[in-house]
């Protein structure tokens, strides 16, 4: 029985060897007729060429400074928590060469490039429609821990918001990005808490809302009922605001807010020109001076054409 077990494996051994032999035979006749080719198997080139306009935000945006403009929906980077439309990739174009003038550039001009690599998003995100909460107020914009600013509302640009008024697109679009921009300057390097003794008592959170902005938020030392959320909110909204408003504007603000709402905001700002200078070395009235500059010139640039 255990030779005629062991002629039996043998046998079985034999047949597998020449069954691979034929096996290997075949694929190396298969191989010798096919030609190498030249190509690699690794793809070295984009998949799809850059637009005029993706062309033109990597030469202004992500080659100098590391930043990314999302302009296209994309799902894994959106709030779910609102309903959302994609923004006009024209209207974008236009938004994103204003948002280089009056933000990038100006503090270029002051700061330094350095500075605006250093600092800004890595991500800038354009959202066409509204961002509306529960209550029915309307969200302008958001900053998420130092990487992301989001801009919503961008296809009324050129239409409810219109082009060349600057209040419109100051109330939009250019205090939202002076106000998340303080947002992540103070994430970086937190300022001094001495300023949240200065209304202390008399911030209302998420009813700011009730509040109007002229009777109520001015006469208070809040420079717009949105400040009157918590003291990081009025930081950054005096700031946003001082930069963007004009001297006629900020005027008329200081009119409504009387004696004492003036006295007030006039100790915020003092405490934020003091935080840049020690913090970041800008001296706020060269700053402001620079975006009111170029906001009186900004209706000059060509948004119809990418230079």
């Amino acid at each position: 029985m255990k030779k005629k077990y062991k002629d039996f494996h043998r046998t079985i051994m034999i047949k597998m060897s020449l069954c691979l032999l034929v096996l290997l035979a075949g694929v190396f006749v298969s191989c010798s007729d096919e030609e190498l080719s030249d190509q690699s198997i690794f793809p070295t080139t984009p998949e799809t060429k850059p637009d005029a306009f993706e062309q033109w935000l990597l030469e202004n945006f992500t080659y100098p400074y590391n930043v990314e403009v999302l302009y296209r929906l994309k799902d894994t980077e959106i709030d779910h928590a609102y309903t959302l439309t994609p923004a006009d990739s024209a209207k974008c174009a236009k938004l994103a060469i204003i948002v280089k003038y009056l933000w990038f550039d100006a503090y270029a001009e002051i700061a330094g490039s350095n500075f605006v690599k250093m600092n800004v998003p890595r991500v800038l995100q354009f959202i066409g429609s509204l961002a509306i909460e529960n209550n029915g107020t309307t969200i302008m914009g958001t900053a998420e821990g130092g990487y992301k600013i989001t801009l919503y509302n961008v296809n009324s640009l050129g239409g409810s918001v219109p082009l060349n008024d600057y209040d419109a697109l100051n109330a939009w679009y250019f205090t939202t990005m002076h106000h998340e921009f303080m947002h992540i300057l103070n994430q970086k390097k937190p300022y001094d808490t001495s300023f949240n003794l200065i209304s202390e008592g008399m911030y209302v959170g998420q009813d700011y809302y009730l509040y109007d902005t002229q009777t109520m938020a001015l006469p208070k030392g809040f420079i717009r009922n949105y400040a009157m959320v918590e003291p990081n909110e009025d930081y950054a909204e005096l700031y946003a605001q001082y930069m963007t408003n004009d001297d006629a504007t900020w005027a008329a603000k200081m009119y409504y807010a009387g004696d004492e709402g003036k006295s007030i905001i006039e100790q915020k700002l003092q405490h934020i020109r003091r935080y840049m200078s020690d913090s970041w070395n800008i001296d706020l009235e060269e700053m402001r001076s620079c975006v009111l500059r170029r906001a009186s010139e900004y209706a000059k640039l060509d948004f119809e054409h990418l230079n």
